[in-house]
């Protein structure tokens, strides 16, 4: 017991308890994983007896008929629970302690309180059969560090089906020894030591009596046989370590009629009654003895559950962040197609805008005589300042518009259904950081092949370019897709719609952007540069030359010539690339394709980055949102409670999991 309080286990033990059930609710785990007996374990055998002074409570316990009450009238010396032939006449739990310990008013209503027992005083002796709360009483010649219990019969009832046995259990439950009495017509009833053995051993190892009522023909070496068959099917190989006696009632008419006590006989050679002997009992090394088994089983249970609820978050984590990179690919599938001409013809009107005034008067003069590009002339004839580009703006910008629309449409239907779907699949390029990082994830948790009672199936294509699998929607996430499904479908796609031309256009946010990097690109341009504008050349021939479509991709984009845009940090993926396709140009030497690379890469990651966030914002908006809110607040939450179970289990000097442990999955 020292040892137990100096390493803080009252304080440890009482915060597991609060934070575990608490995880498995925050995790929504209560159809998984079932806390239910570990807690009552630890209200009801663990917390009380943290308490030095709290009494030793003994149970009486048997089948129906094998004489409980009697036995329990025998040592409290009074009649006071009904007897008699028929199995199962008391259906509530009697206990009784010292008159003199509990003197005072509402003394051992609160000390059996933290038992689970709601106990009110024996009026009546027939109150025990009728169903109800436990009852108590308080007689003088019982030992004062003793409660004793008197249980319902744990096996009445037909066909599997017992009356008591859940009230027999919330006592067994909360006693630290059992007297197990039985008869020769039980004694070697499997079921019902079973279900004795599971209560002596579940958790925390208790000691026990055995007491044989038996006719006198029996001898001692019977009773002494048929005792050790009760305590190896109770035991096992450590029955000797946990039987403190065995003892003989006799069978007698007067006993049965109520008119005597029980005569009670040791079978160990040692003088004195069972009374004697309960009063003998060295308390305080049961106690000890019995505390640090049940502790140590709660802390391993608590541990077990701790692992079973890291291993339910790893797999919320999954979907969460399988559903972010599925929105991503939804989000990439609604912005196919890029603007190119509005976009540089934006931005060329932004440069010239800043352009010394020597540039602007040639510009006007037809001065440009030396272009890098001058055999793109043809292509864009407008050089000479004769034809701008602004003349098709509108319609390039018009037919961008139209088809966005299309792409819009198709990612934002694919979204939604795989939002709502039970089963999510998930494909992502092997060479994208967050795959590598969910393979790690899916590896740490789970199986990694193939695991559908954990929510993952088709994990891998081994070999292949791509991580593929699916993962099961999380409990935490089912009533926001609930939500989702019953939500009017027509309303949200038409405000999805009702945001194009916002997404269409080119915002304060980009001109501000464009020009930024207009200022910047002017700043490193060289003397010779800045004398034949060579970068001024560039943007009047790209809009005629370069192609308006580009491709989005999380690796590395295959079967297209162009440009690759590297975009980082965008809807949990590390690595976006947008592929902006550019056609051969007649006479584009190697160098000005390197210098249109420099140009078009920056201006292209400005307007990506601006729509792109705006179509996710939308998306979440009015699809994905409201699942990724609950999977993010339990997963901040459920880290925090299961960081501090860790915690206090490191304090209380746990075992770290080995390889066996680490093997338990999300139930």
């Amino acid at each position: 017991m020292n040892r137990l309080s100096e390493q803080g286990a009252g304080s440890g033990v009482k915060r597991l308890r609060r934070d575990i059930p608490l995880v498995v609710e925050k995790l929504q785990l209560g159809d998984a994983i079932d806390i239910s007996g570990w807690s009552r374990i630890v209200d009801k055998k663990l917390l009380p007896r943290l308490a030095a002074d709290f009494p030793l409570v003994a149970a009486i316990c048997g089948g129906g008929s094998s004489g409980k009450s009697t036995l329990f009238n025998t040592l409290i010396r009074d009649h006071v629970s009904p007897t008699g032939g028929t199995a199962g006449i008391n259906r509530r739990i009697l206990a009784a302690g010292n008159i003199e310990r509990f003197k005072k008013k509402g003394q051992f209503q609160n000390l059996l309180a933290p038992l689970g027992f709601q106990a009110q005083l024996l009026v009546e002796k027939n109150d025990l059969i009728k169903p109800g709360n436990p009852l108590y009483v308080l007689k003088p010649g019982i030992p004062a560090d003793l409660i004793l219990i008197d249980t319902p019969d744990f096996d009445t009832g037909l066909k599997g089906s017992y009356n008591n046995r859940d009230m027999a259990r919330q006592a067994l439950e909360v006693s630290d020894i059992f007297i197990y009495i039985f008869t020769n017509a039980n004694y070697n009833n499997r079921d019902n030591s079973d279900f004795i053995s599971e209560m002596l051993t579940h958790i925390g190892q208790r000691k026990c009596f055995l007491v044989y009522r038996v006719y006198s023909s029996y001898n001692d070496r019977e009773i002494i046989e048929h005792a050790q068959t009760v305590a190896r099917n109770l035991y096992g190989a450590s029955a000797d370590e946990y039987v403190l006696g065995v003892y003989r009632a006799e069978e007698d008419n007067r006993v049965a009629a109520d008119d005597k006590f029980m005569d009670l006989s040791s079978m160990n050679g040692e003088p004195g009654s069972l009374a004697d002997a309960l009063g003998k009992l060295n308390v305080s090394a049961l106690r000890m003895d019995l505390v640090a088994t049940v502790y140590n089983d709660v802390l391993t249970a608590a541990q077990g559950l701790m692992l079973q609820s890291k291993a339910c978050r790893d797999q919320l984590r999954l979907y969460r962040d399988a559903l972010q990179a599925v929105q991503s690919h939804c989000v990439q599938e609604a912005l196919q197609h890029f603007p190119m001409a509005p976009v540089m013809q934006r931005f060329t009107e932004i440069w010239f805008k800043g352009d010394p005034a020597h540039v602007k008067f040639l510009r006007k003069a037809g001065g440009f005589i030396e272009l890098p590009l001058k055999a793109a002339v043809n292509s864009a004839k407008w050089l000479t300042g004769k034809k701008r580009p602004s003349a098709n703006a509108q319609a390039d910008l018009q037919q961008f518009s139209d088809q966005f629309e299309e792409d819009l449409l198709s990612g934002v239907n694919a979204l939604w259904r795989k939002s709502v779907n039970q089963d999510l699949s998930v494909s992502l390029s092997r060479k994208d950081p967050v795959a590598r990082e969910m393979m790690a994830l899916v590896q740490r948790t789970i199986d990694p092949y193939e695991s559908p009672e954990n929510g993952l199936r088709g994990v891998n294509d081994r070999g292949g370019n791509y991580l593929t699998f699916t993962v099961k929607a999380h409990p935490v996430v089912w009533e926001a897709q609930r939500r989702l499904r019953t939500r009017d479908w027509q309303t949200a796609l038409a405000a999805i719609v009702a945001h194009k031309e916002i997404i269409v256009k080119i915002s304060r946010h980009i001109d501000s952007e464009l020009a930024q990097l207009a200022e910047h690109f002017r700043n490193k341009m060289g003397l010779m540069s800045r004398i034949r504008q060579t970068f001024s050349a560039f943007l009047t021939v790209l809009p005629a030359t370069a192609a308006i479509t580009y491709i989005l991709s999380t690796g590395d984009p295959v079967g297209a010539a162009g440009i690759k845009v590297k975009l980082t940090g965008l809807f949990g993926l590390k690595d976006l690339y947008a592929l902006v396709a550019i056609p051969a140009t007649s006479g584009l030497k190697k160098a000005d394709q390197k210098q249109l690379e420099i140009l078009l890469v920056p201006i292209t990651r400005t307007w990506l980055d601006d729509k792109l966030k705006t179509i996710q914002m939308l998306f979440e908006k009015e699809i994905s949102g409201d699942i990724l809110t609950a999977a993010n607040q339990a997963l901040d939450e459920s880290e925090t409670l299961i960081q501090g179970i860790e915690d206090t289990l490191a304090h209380l000097k746990v075992k770290n999991p080995g390889p066996e442990d680490q093997a338990l999955r999300c139930p």
